[in-house]
């Protein structure tokens, strides 16, 4: 990975989404897993609204020259275990693809952990279907390890 440069690095803005980043994001989605933006809809305003009013989710950007170059979403889930800590669930992790290997997606990462932190939680997981070296890789040299948890995925049909 070829880290920021100090320029890049100053230039590099990591936030929270506001309102009007939707159409962004959804167009940065189709480098994820996405093969279309979905089209302007009742859900599709509905379920904006409700995340950008829930104080427990995060989606957060990282803006370059005032573009949406890369992205996660991070939830924060109560939790009655662990002296009542709440634990965190990251995903959505993508950057577009004009903008990979600079760093970007590591800096919303550690924004993400830094949201965790202010509020207890005790650990952040994270899912990933890739296989690739790389990818991995990136997730390990961000924090985070394959060696603690194992997972199950049920998937839902519609």
């Amino acid at each position: 990975m070829k880290a920021l440069d100090k320029k890049e690095e100053l230039l590099a803005i990591v936030r929270e989404a506001v309102q009007e980043d939707l159409q962004e994001i959804l167009a940065l989605y189709l480098f994820l897993h996405e093969k279309e933006v979905p089209e302007d809809s009742d859900q599709l305003r509905s379920t904006w609204k409700q995340i950008m009013m829930d104080k427990n989710h995060h989606l957060i950007v990282c803006e370059m020259n005032g573009k949406i170059v890369s992205s996660c979403v991070c939830v924060v889930i109560p939790n009655l275990t662990r002296n009542i800590r709440p634990y965190a669930f990251v995903e959505n992790v993508v950057t577009h693809g004009d903008y990979r290997g600079k760093g970007y997606a590591t800096k919303c990462l550690y924004y993400a952990k830094e949201i965790a932190e202010a509020v207890g939680c005790y650990k952040i997981m994270l899912l990933t279907g890739s296989k690739q070296e790389s990818t991995l890789n990136f997730y390990r040299n961000a924090g985070y390890n394959s060696a603690d948890k194992t997972a199950f995925i049920q998937w839902i049909e519609q």
